[in-house]
């Protein structure tokens, strides 16, 4: 899964790094611009590696959470060096830790457990549904292959209602390009 991880997130700054601009309005994440996007996919290395251990219950630190909140760069190649610095520190943490470790996530109390292996299944559907709507900014949207949708969540942007506003202070967490679809009769 860290191998997908990595493949579609570097998929995922490819197609960002193709745009226009990075103020290009998201249509499938209208309140958003790639800028936005990329932000949002930051996956929080720095907050999970102090709390991995230390259990589901665990709240972030402030500290950690001021560090998350520190504002991306602007410009497209500082930003794209961030974004690639920052899933890396992810893919460490996550291979470091393995996937039955207990830390904290964003998401709470759910039927998702609150382990490394679930933050990564997480990470793997946000870069694999934010790719989409890269791709589908940029007129570029590939449909996904059979049987990537056992893979990931088919989800995009959570309502506006539940998603804080982008911006330095947004505790987004973070995530690459689906696969090409398959020719007909392939």
């Amino acid at each position: 899964m860290l191998r997908l991880i990595d493949e579609r997130s570097a998929a995922f700054r490819a197609a960002v790094a193709s745009a226009p601009s990075l103020d290009v309005q998201v249509p499938t994440c209208p309140e958003w611009t790639l800028f936005d996007l990329v932000r949002h996919l930051e996956p929080g290395a720095p907050l999970l590696g102090r709390h991995r251990g230390g259990g589901p219950a665990d709240a972030p630190l402030a500290e950690a959470t001021a560090e998350r909140a520190m504002a991306a760069p602007r410009g497209r190649e500082a930003l794209l060096a961030w974004s690639a610095a920052s899933t890396q520190q992810l893919l460490d943490v996550l291979r470091e830790a393995g996937p039955d470790q207990g830390c904290w996530t964003w998401w709470g109390a759910s039927q998702s457990p609150q382990t490394c292996g679930a933050v990564a299944r997480h990470q793997l559907q946000e870069v694999a549904v934010h790719t989409y709507d890269a791709l589908i900014t940029l007129g570029a949207a590939q449909a996904l292959r059979t049987g990537w949708h056992s893979t990931v969540s088919t989800s995009s942007c959570p309502p506006a209602s539940r998603r804080p506003a982008p911006g330095p202070t947004s505790p987004l967490p973070s995530s690459s390009t689906p696969p090409r679809a398959a020719a007909p009769g392939a």
